[in-house]
């Protein structure tokens, strides 16, 4: 048996490997061995998950935003973006129409703008509680304070998503001019502390990037052991510094996708609309790869075309309904089911790891 079975039978069996195997893996794999990966990587789904993918309501409520990353279509220093935010009310009647179409779960994602308050995050997170109040609600509005964040979750916040970005803190400094690596890690290290359901992620391609910075990442995650793991890759915007730079591949992705998979087996691991802008299969295909979420959009029309953290973003017309239907066909086509139940990390259902009975 090769080095590259051997490794590939490791990670099926222990759910671990060294950041060296890990690199060794990325750098050496064949069309063949990524098949072999994508289905022990859907086994290793089942065992945990069975055949369901949830389906997340997405509400991008704000594209502005105070930092000034390199890869960002919203950072910044884009004078071209039409800014917009919308109202707590507008937020609200969002999550209204996401609930009569099923949604259980609500991820509120924005640009780090921080005319959203404590105090109207709060007030918002109270009234979508009293409405709905057996609904999952996600967070992703990045870098704020430790008492804030306890604040958020005190008032109904369940889970939040920020993607580490990158686990190599030279590349780190590199992309992200207004932040610092240190300040990223310590905010998902209290998310986690205080009681989060907690997803980190990051991005497969970046200029610069290399096998062993995508294999810190995996290490990182593996020991971090987030609820929810974001992996999507790299797409260019032109109007920022990096536009004219090689993007990430779909197969490069769904090697992360499936690699996350089996090193945090208990993971929830989303399909990313970036997938499905890539590849009209994307999706599908990383559902194949051990993916088992899908969030759906169901930002107004008349303002989601702004949120464009890439360009050439599906979805950027479809009506809510026609997005969750058409979505949740593509789920069936693929040979899942569709769940559209608050669909929580197992951590925090069975307490520990291990398979359904």
């Amino acid at each position: 048996m090769s080095d590259m079975h051997n490794l590939l039978e490791k990670v099926y069996q222990t759910n671990d490997l060294t950041k060296e195997e890990i690199t060794y893996l990325l750098v050496n794999i064949t069309h063949a061995d990524r098949e072999i990966l994508y289905s022990n990587a859907l086994k290793t789904k089942q065992t945990y998950y069975g055949d369901k993918v949830y389906l997340r309501g997405l509400i991008e409520f704000s594209n502005i935003c105070r930092q000034d990353c390199l890869y960002c279509g919203i950072r910044a220093s884009n004078a071209k973006v039409e800014r917009y935010r919308l109202s707590p009310e507008e937020i609200l009647a969002c999550c209204e129409q996401g609930y009569q179409l099923g949604y259980r779960t609500f991820v509120l994602q924005s640009g780090e703008d921080l005319w959203y308050t404590e105090e109207i995050l709060v007030n918002l997170l109270g009234a979508i509680r009293k409405s709905y109040p057996e609904v999952a609600i996600t967070l992703s509005i990045g870098e704020r304070s430790t008492d804030t964040y306890q604040s958020l979750l005190a008032a109904g916040a369940d889970r939040f998503l920020m993607r580490h970005e990158t686990a190599t803190q030279e590349l780190y400094k590199r992309l992200h001019p207004t932040m610092r690596f240190e300040d990223r890690r310590a905010c998902l290290s209290a998310l986690k502390q205080l009681g989060y359901q907690v997803g980190a992620g990051f991005m497969v391609g970046l200029p610069g990037q290399t096998a062993a910075d995508l294999a810190e990442d995996l290490r990182y995650l593996k020991e971090f052991h987030p609820d929810m793991i974001g992996i999507g890759p790299f797409i260019p915007h032109s109007e920022t510094p990096l536009g004219a730079e090689k993007g990430g591949t779909l197969e490069d992705t769904l090697a992360l996708v499936a690699l996350a998979r089996l090193l945090i087996p208990d993971s929830l691991i989303p399909a990313t609309t970036a997938l499905g802008t890539l590849n009209s299969q994307g999706r599908e295909l990383a559902l194949k790869a051990g993916a088992n979420v899908v969030m759906p959009i169901i930002t107004p029309t008349s303002v989601r075309k702004h949120y464009a953290l890439y360009e050439n973003k599906i979805c950027g017309d479809d009506h809510p309904e026609d997005c969750r239907y058409s979505i949740e066909r593509e789920i069936q086509t693929a040979g899942f089911e569709a769940d559209l139940g608050r669909g929580d990390s197992r951590k925090f259902v069975v307490g520990a790891m291990g398979s359904y009975q």
